[in-house]
């Protein structure tokens, strides 16, 4: 349990920036759209479009990701490979730094770095054992998965929800 006057505290106090007037819940200081036992239609309308865009949004990819699987070439060349993998690695890299001083910082934000470079980690994973020529080259992409992207995503996602700020912490 954490100390009340600890800096891993929510930035703008009980209400935070997201939670309703009145929907902080029991004054436990945890930002909060809705108190928990509110139902979505007492959502205010510009959340409940956003949650229908989004909701849509994510159904109209279906037949977009069944569109490029079946559509696109199983090869292709890129003339901005190396800016494409110095990119990712370089927002790795962002990521790592950031979530390490805001720790040393106290400050809560980390958990929302943590959890990015968690999935940028998961990306480089994926990508890098998807695009790697056979032999040598995907040996050597799944053993940089496995010991080292995977494990260490593993690990934000965990830093990410234990530094999340909390009731009673």
């Amino acid at each position: 349990m954490r100390h009340p006057s600890s800096p891993l505290r929510a930035p703008l106090g009980k209400a935070g920036i997201w939670a309703l007037p009145g929907a902080s819940g029991s004054g436990s200081g945890v930002p909060r759209i809705l108190p928990k036992t509110a139902a979505a239609s007492t959502l205010p309308l510009p959340l409940r479009r956003a949650a229908t865009v989004l909701t849509v949004l994510g159904l109209a990819m279906i037949p977009w990701l069944v569109f490029l699987h079946t559509g696109l070439p199983a090869t292709a060349q890129d003339s901005h490979w190396a800016w494409t993998w110095t990119g990712l690695d370089g927002f790795e890299a962002l990521g790592l730094l950031s979530t390490g001083l805001l720790l040393r910082r106290g400050d809560c934000r980390a958990c929302l770095t943590s959890a990015a470079t968690s999935a940028l980690l998961l990306v480089d994973a994926w990508f890098d054992t998807m695009t790697a020529a056979p032999g040598s080259d995907f040996k050597l992409a799944v053993l940089m998965a496995v010991f080292a992207e995977l494990p260490l995503a593993v690990a934000c996602a965990v830093l990410a929800t234990r530094t999340f700020p909390r009731p009673g912490r």
